[in-house]
């Protein structure tokens, strides 16, 4: 049975039809390359001038300050790599994260300290999976080169408080970055308010195509690209631009107040109803995260004694798709590494399903969601 109820909205979402529409004479007529002089070429320019113009204008920064990337993940790497490679010159060797990064931060945390011999920091969570300022300051050294912490985590749905450790940074030379890519959804975002240096969004998590993301660098942060071979987003990222994901970001990145407050509000009610009624049937059941600072479309939840990928199998032939988690570690027999950072052990984290909410949810969806887990549940101990 295919999936007729998608839970999965944290992995991704569906490509909105005005989004698609603005693509479309990008995938046709409007072929030609950006970096080309003539008109056609100018005519694909401009767009992803003017998408750039949007972004920007949503992260309330100057255009200048903003480069398309591949996604998230190329546009986290660059921020870390990047600004250690050009601090190491000014003797600045040392990085500091959290144990529950997103896997493009901690992959390229560990990537900078076992081949390029950078020092790396991880700064543990509470029980919420909050991350505690004061601990950040904590772990600067007169060596710190960049704080990455993320604004809300894709896994539990905690968020962060991001301006509060921004305040314990400021003034020490270093640079803080954020990754935003479950929160431009979920809130407007103010590079300034939170006091971050670099910020990272993607697309395809707010109704906008895959294969595109920006990262925000403030003006005057030094930084060295590591993809080289074209003049492209003024000499920091070479290659041609996929222009239609970017007009397509672009759209969707304007279409966001059209829905975002209201759709928070609704996911909202819908969130907290559907944890009430699957913990009323299943009195065992953990919600894992911050209660109350979290997405409002996030529900990660661990059932006693259940195996969490037995239940996944289970709802996906009941037509339900939902995660274990980040969908970018799926396939992967290593518990999460974010409820491990929470003090979980390997069998309650792997007793754990992330149900992620969209658009399209309705609360009889859920309804029917919570009558198959308790069909479920019994059948998947371990």
């Amino acid at each position: 049975m295919s999936a007729s109820i998608y839970l999965d909205y944290a992995a991704t979402t569906p490509l909105d039809p005005a989004v698609r529409d603005a693509m479309l004479p990008y995938l046709g007529e409007v072929f030609g390359n950006a970096s080309s002089p003539h008109q056609i070429g100018q005519r694909a320019r401009r767009a992803i001038d003017a998408a750039r113009d949007t972004v920007a204008a949503a992260l309330a920064c100057d255009s200048g300050e903003v480069y398309f990337m591949s996604g998230g993940t190329e546009a986290d790497n660059t921020a870390l790599i990047g600004v250690l490679l050009a601090a190491r010159a000014l003797g600045r060797d040392h990085l500091v994260t959290t144990t529950i990064e997103h896997h493009a931060v901690l992959d390229c945390a560990g990537f900078a300290a076992e081949h390029l011999g950078f020092d790396v920091t991880y700064v543990p969570v509470d029980v919420m999976g909050r991350v505690d300022p004061l601990a950040v300051e904590m772990a600067l050294t007169d060596r710190t080169a960049l704080v990455s912490v993320m604004h809300a985590n894709n896994e539990i749905g905690t968020i962060q408080p991001i301006r509060a450790i921004s305040q314990r940074i400021r003034g020490r030379g270093i640079y803080f970055h954020t990754d935003a890519v479950q929160t431009l959804g979920q809130t407007p975002l103010d590079v300034d308010w939170l006091g971050v240096d670099l910020l990272t969004v993607s697309g395809h998590k707010i109704y906008g195509p895959k294969g595109v993301g920006a990262l925000y660098v403030r003006r005057g942060v030094p930084w060295i690209p590591y993809l080289h071979g074209g003049m492209q987003e003024r000499e920091k990222r070479a290659g041609t631009e996929n222009t239609a994901a970017i007009v397509g970001m672009g759209k969707a990145v304007e279409l966001l107040p059209t829905w975002r407050e209201s759709e928070v509000t609704r996911l909202r009610e819908l969130r907290d109803s559907f944890i009430a009624a699957v913990r009323a049937e299943l009195p065992g059941t953990t919600l894992n995260g911050d209660p109350i600072n979290r997405l409002s479309n996030n529900v990660s939840l661990s059932f006693a004694g259940a195996d969490g990928e037995t239940l996944l199998f289970g709802l996906d032939l009941h037509g339900i798709a939902a995660s274990s988690g980040s969908a970018c570690a799926s396939g992967s027999i290593e518990p999460s590494h974010v409820l491990m950072a929470l003090g979980q052990t390997a069998r309650e984290a792997g007793g754990a399903v992330r149900f992620s909410l969209g658009r399209e949810t309705r609360a009889d969806d859920l309804t029917y969601v919570v009558s198959v887990l308790r069909e479920l549940v019994g059948q998947a101990w371990v």
